[in-house]
């Protein structure tokens, strides 16, 4: 994979130099160190990718290209994930830009920095009933665009590209991060402009992590005179946990996850009492609860419904709360908050931590301790509950979700990383998955008496100390994200394998993507709960007393699909079918498996808190 950080490799030439302005894109995304763009190629699109194709004999960005649309965004979003670095996803006029649609609208639900590049029928052919007119005069998807990107643009000559093209790779990539989308016509990719940049976008972006220590007093106040303090992460904490956690260890507190945040902490940590959310657990929640906890620090998190359990008032959304983010617009959605600290976490804690913590304390000898002892334990032991711990090892035929996400966590390495899709199969990966680095604490730079190993840095110069190893499409929540997510995110993390947790309903809508990791021989383990079913539909509607209607899908057997797709396949409906499977000699082939799971079609997934929301309204 290339190095997080890829420095422009060309010659300062003289101004007079120049190229089409598709290749002038191009340059840009090798500024950034981008190095695939996910879509399907088109007529009006193809000065794009003939610029690809120049651009990748230098050794730039690859051309992924997917299945549908949907899917390239999907995989965009997951490429960020694994690498920190923009996802870049185009596609041609009409069409195959209305297709991109809903996974844009995903990425801007979710804060994925994106740049959407659609194209238009040239300029002297718009209104005149053009093969996919996408202008204003035929079918306006500028104008479908507007709602879910920060920026949107149709570039309509050629003195606008650059400054377009800069101004809209900005908007994504400041916080809060999000898509844009730029429409060039096929005429004006092919004008002529300057070779190279004109702006340094990387500098631009560059974050000092810097914080204003005004902000932060109030935070180290109430920290310092708090009694017993729980600390809620999301994944807006991912470059700030060991920080986190030496500060709760050092305060006598705890932590918990949102589902957003899940992956961040290994699950066997001595402070982790679960998830808070969607999913969750009920020690979190016992902890959120408990009396003597006055300081519940919210850190990373949007605090929307999958986060806070439905706006619960009773564990997250009272005066106890203090709201730490990057974003403004995160924040205004805790107005009952104690506290509001904006800044990157990661610079907020670090002061922090050098307002509180003795220099003299020894929290990581503390630590090693406490692993070391984990570790001649044999299995490590869990600090927090499940809803079923019976069906947690239960040995029932078909084998039950709960027992397989065990099995998961067990048997595959703890470099895996997990993206599960929308329903029951996000259900059952939030409550039971456990995604174990079996390294319960990590050595960080002592800034006060070290600088450490060089500290790499997003596409925008964000700190990148590597991703959680679980992630799921939480907000829009689109059925297939995980599919076309595993993609991206196998691509920016290889050789680590990637498990891509989905169900049947969502493989019906696009499991065409799979022939994409054949194709790439991408090692991605495919675990398909395979149930009949819409099965988050079905068992929503016998939780909510609604009339059992359309959930049924047809019986099918996607291994025999996976194997005419060209990937390896089995069946799976015990454990004992999963003691067949040789999970080490998958991962070494470096090729996609499907694993089609028959689980148990009664087991109710752990999702109260959505049905309280779906009760309540």
């Amino acid at each position: 994979m290339p190095d997080f950080e890829l420095e422009s490799e060309h010659t300062p030439v003289p101004e007079t130099a120049t190229g089409d302005l598709a290749d002038l894109l191009v340059r840009y995304l090798d500024q950034l160190g981008v190095d695939y763009v996910f879509g399907l190629p088109g007529g009006a699109i193809e000065p794009f990718y003939n610029a690809l194709a120049r651009g990748r004999r230098r050794g730039g960005p690859d051309a992924i290209v997917m299945r549908h649309e949907t899917g390239a965004a999907f995989a965009g979003d997951g490429y960020y994930w694994t690498t920190g670095k923009m996802a870049v996803v185009a596609a041609t006029t009409g069409p195959g830009a209305t297709n991109l649609m809903t996974g844009v609208a995903s990425a801007k639900s979710n804060e994925i920095p994106m740049l959407v590049i659609t194209a238009q029928t040239a300029l002297p052919h718009m209104g005149r009933g053009a093969f996919q007119d996408s202008s204003d005069a035929g079918i306006d998807t500028i104008a479908m665009f507007n709602g879910i990107t920060k920026f949107n643009s149709l570039v309509s000559h050629r003195d606008q590209f650059e400054h377009k093209l800069a101004s809209a790779i900005l908007s994504a990539m400041l916080v809060p991060r999000g898509p844009v989308h730029l429409s060039v016509p096929r005429d004006v990719f092919c004008q002529q402009g300057p070779q190279y940049p004109s702006f340094d976008l990387k500098k631009l972006l560059a974050d000092a992590s810097s914080v204003n220590q005004h902000n932060v007093r109030p935070l180290i106040h109430r920290l310092r005179k708090c009694a017993e303090p729980v600390f809620v992460l999301g994944e807006g904490a991912a470059d700030a946990v060991d920080l986190i956690l030496e500060l709760a260890l050092q305060l006598g507190g705890s932590v918990v996850t949102t589902p957003h945040g899940k992956g961040l902490i290994n699950p066997h940590h001595p402070l982790y009492r679960g998830v808070v959310g969607f999913a969750g657990h009920e020690s979190a929640n016992a902890t959120l609860t408990n009396p003597n906890v006055d300081v519940v620090a919210a850190v990373g998190t949007n605090l929307g419904e999958w986060a806070s359990a439905g706006w619960d008032t009773r564990t997250l959304l009272n005066e106890r709360l203090i709201h730490i983010d990057a974003s403004a617009v995160n924040l205004r959605r805790s107005p009952m908050a104690s506290l509001h600290v904006q800044g990157d976490p990661h610079a907020i804690f670090e002061q922090v931590l050098l307002a509180l913590v003795d220099p003299s304390s020894d929290t990581e000898e503390a630590m090693r301790t406490i692993t070391a002892q984990a570790e001649r334990d044999g299995d490590m032991q869990r600090y927090f509950t499940l809803d079923d711990e019976e069906a947690f090892t239960d040995h029932a035929v078909p084998i039950r979700p709960a027992r397989l996400m065990n099995e998961l966590g067990r048997r595959l390495p703890p470099s895996t990383r997990y993206c599960a899709d929308t329903g029951n199969s996000l259900a059952w990966a939030i409550h039971y998955l456990m995604p174990a680095d079996r390294r319960l604490w990590r050595r960080r730079a002592n800034s006060r008496t070290d600088s450490g190993p060089r500290t790499e840095r997003r596409s925008g110069g964000r700190r990148w100390q590597g991703p959680g190893l679980f992630r799921g499409a939480l907000e829009f929540a689109s059925m297939g994200w995980a599919i076309g997510a595993a993609i991206g995110a196998s691509l920016g993390s290889r050789p680590d394998p990637v498990v891509c947790i989905t169900g049947d309903g969502s493989v019906l809508m696009s499991g065409q993507e799979l022939t994409v990791a054949t194709q790439l021989n991408l090692p991605i383990i495919w675990i398909i709960l395979n149930d009949s079913a819409y099965g988050m539909v079905k068992h929503g509607q016998r939780m909510t007393g609604a009339e059992p209607i359309a959930f049924d899908l047809p019986s099918v057997d996607f291994a025999q699909v996976a194997a005419g797709q060209g990937a390896r396949s089995q069946v799976i409906t015990s454990v004992e079918d999963l003691d067949r499977v040789d999970f080490d000699e998958i991962i070494a082939s470096g090729v996609p498996y499907v694993l089609d799971v028959r689980i148990d079609p009664g087991d109710a997934p752990p999702m109260g808190a959505r049905i309280k929301v779906l009760t309540d309204n």
